[in-house]
């Protein structure tokens, strides 16, 4: 569902040098927390280089991974990293079918232990994106987390609508339905909430199931709007205002799904998010009516000062 890897062919990734001069921003901002993802960040030659000039100004850094290479790196991470959030497709023989690499799930497996085993205190949770291949796995996606020892996993439905995560064009009706649950899996998908509601009642309550009932059954109703059975769920979202995105290459975004607005490679990070240009997107910005809002499927509401990993 993410078309990162495809575009890269010219290795274009952040420089030591882009991630000192970006230091000077986040100074200037007060930032306190920052997101490594890919792709897979791990993949990058600098990556414990970044979290070393981070770590300098005390910024928290979580890692968004596939947990391929947990394994090799856990000593590293558990010194560098505050917490680890692994994508989780399903039990072992989903998961690998989701990925398409054959072992994907055990070396995933293997490398969360690794991580606990260094710091048993250290935070690795799981992000599934649920649709049309592994819906039917849900409670075996539960299961599994708890299995393999994350602490929490939080679920979303799939983006087929958007530009996002490097999709140069957006995706047409047939790619969109792979991923889409049909229509006639509506009533499926809304049983298997209503029983999970029940059945896991205490791990909604606890906290390892990350989102309340209440945003499980928004995925129910973010697919249904595709038939038109009920409007896009609403999202409460600030993202825009509390944070941005630096891709490989520099450029900007205010979230993974609206437009590019510059790139750090030309000018100051600063004067990018503070131009007139980003000042008037925010000001106008209406996430109940803006098209790209409507149909998105992140929850980032973040209260003043909060770290922002693993919300929604």
């Amino acid at each position: 569902m993410c078309d990162i890897w495809k575009g890269n062919h010219n290795l274009r990734q952040l420089t030591r040098e882009d991630v000192s001069e970006l230091l000077t921003a986040f100074k200037k901002m007060g930032t306190r927390q920052v997101v490594l993802s890919g792709g897979e960040a791990l993949l990058h030659p600098e990556f414990f280089t970044f979290c070393q000039i981070l770590k300098k100004e005390r910024i928290a850094i979580s890692l968004l991974s596939t947990g391929l290479t947990l394994l090799h790196h856990a000593p590293q991470l558990v010194q560098w990293v505050d917490d680890i959030i692994v994508s989780l497709d399903g039990d072992a023989a989903t998961h690998n079918t989701v990925r398409n690499i054959p072992g994907a799930f055990d070396k995933m497996a293997a490398g969360v232990e690794a991580v606990k085993s260094a710091a048993p205190g250290f935070k690795v949770t799981g992000r599934t994106v649920i649709h049309r291949g592994n819906f039917r796995q849900w409670p075996q996606i539960i299961e599994t987390a708890k299995d393999i020892g994350l602490d929490t996993i939080s679920f979303l439905p799939a983006d087929v609508s958007s530009h996002a995560f490097n999709r140069e064009l957006l995706w047409d009706e047939t790619r969109q339905h792979e991923i889409l649950l049909q229509q006639k899996e509506l009533p499926e998908l809304k049983w298997l909430i209503d029983e999970l509601v029940v059945n896991y009642a205490r791990d909604f309550a606890s906290g390892f199931i990350a989102e309340s009932p209440e945003k499980i059954n928004k995925i129910y109703a973010y697919y249904a709007a595709f038939y038109e059975l009920n409007p896009f769920p609403y999202k409460k979202c600030n993202a825009p205002w509390v944070s941005a995105v630096i891709e490989p290459d520099g450029t900007v975004r205010h979230c993974f799904f609206h437009k590019a607005y510059g790139n750090i490679k030309t000018e100051k990070f600063d004067k990018i998010i503070n131009s007139p240009e980003a000042v008037s997107f925010r000001k106008q910005l209406d996430t109940h009516t803006n098209e790209t809002c409507v149909k998105c499927v992140c929850y980032l509401n973040v209260r003043p000062g909060a770290l922002i990993s693993n919300k929604k």
